[in-house]
């Protein structure tokens, strides 16, 4: 019996995890497989919704600004406003650039809002990070399992939503418009779209998921640093889009689990091999191996997974 609960305390801890991958996930895929833009800052927006939700929510602490104590709901939804608010800030300047000089903008900013994690003290704890940050349904369900269990619940409940929210989306005209502006820009606007107005939405709603990801992990930790957003996290996450196929939400929900059920199983299995003098060294194996992931999928499925469905057209016999 201890047995069992145990795996099954360790499949909710893992499975929050990859629920709110699979959130940010879904909305790196809407700014890249249905509008075709390439933010390789991703870490950078889950960092602001995650240190935007832990700074509104966290008790007051001396000599630390925020700690206003207000409910996680609050800290979610300022989670999801200041990551939107920076994505227009962002996609206002940045997105009349294209493609690597997109990527390389968005890199910057994400190691800017690193750095100032880091070296902000005040606000952000600094390098010792955010602590005590509240669990929600705790005073409910207390600790240990009961409330692992809870938490996952409310997880899977908000991928949900947000999943469903999106295929409204993405079937609708307006996402009719953002497949056309990622597959003809020029023709799209030759029928009156405004696809710099059409790209900036995509973009800010998905940094808007991406910081609500940020804060669902944050509060389920309990605990954030800025060595949790370094830029790997962007790598991650990028696999998981790559694996489970960009341009469909299924895909994106899928990759997430399956590449994190990856890095998990391939974490356990090199601290089980290798000796513990070389245990730090090892874990950059873990980064080869989903390079290696995704270097297979490229050449066996290159659409993903779960790829984005085409419709081809048979002219008649």
């Amino acid at each position: 019996m201890p047995d069992l609960i145990g795996w099954v305390s360790y499949a909710s801890f893992f499975l929050v995890f990859a629920s709110s991958f699979a959130i940010v996930v879904l909305g790196l895929n809407l700014q890249w497989g249905f509008t075709g833009l390439f933010n390789v800052g991703v870490a950078g927006f889950v960092a602001l919704g995650a240190y935007t939700s832990a700074l509104l929510t966290t008790p007051e602490v001396a000599g630390r600004l925020g700690g206003l104590g207000l409910p996680v709901a609050v800290g979610w939804i300022g989670a999801m406003g200041v990551s939107g608010l920076a994505g227009l800030v962002v996609g206002a300047i940045a997105l009349r650039l294209r493609h690597d000089y997109l990527a390389i903008t968005t890199f910057g900013v994400a190691v800017t809002i690193q750095l100032v994690a880091n070296n902000a003290t005040a606000l952000t704890g600094g390098p010792f990070g955010v602590q005590f940050i509240p669990k929600p349904l705790q005073s409910w369900l207390g600790t240990g399992l009961p409330w692992t269990l809870g938490y996952l619940a409310l997880a899977l409940g908000l991928l949900a939503i947000v999943y469903l929210a999106l295929e409204q989306l993405v079937r609708s005209p307006w996402g009719r418009v953002l497949r056309a502006i990622r597959e003809d820009e020029a023709a799209a606007a030759s029928l009156g779209k405004r696809p710099f107005v059409f790209r900036l939405q995509s973009f800010v709603i998905g940094s808007m998921l991406m910081g609500l990801g940020g804060a669902v992990y944050a509060h389920f930790v309990g605990y954030i640093a800025p060595e949790d957003f370094l830029p790997i996290l962007t790598f991650q996450l990028w696999a998981m889009l790559i694996v489970g196929g960009s341009g469909n939400n299924r895909g994106a929900v899928l990759g997430a689990f399956v590449v994190w059920t990856f890095w998990a199983a391939a974490g356990s299995l090199l601290r089980g091999w290798v000796p513990q003098a070389e245990q730090a060294r090892a874990a950059a194996l873990q980064v080869v191996l989903i390079g290696v992931l995704i270097a297979f999928m490229l050449v066996l499925r290159p659409r993903g997974l779960i790829g984005e469905q085409v419709a081809v057209s048979r002219a008649d016999p």
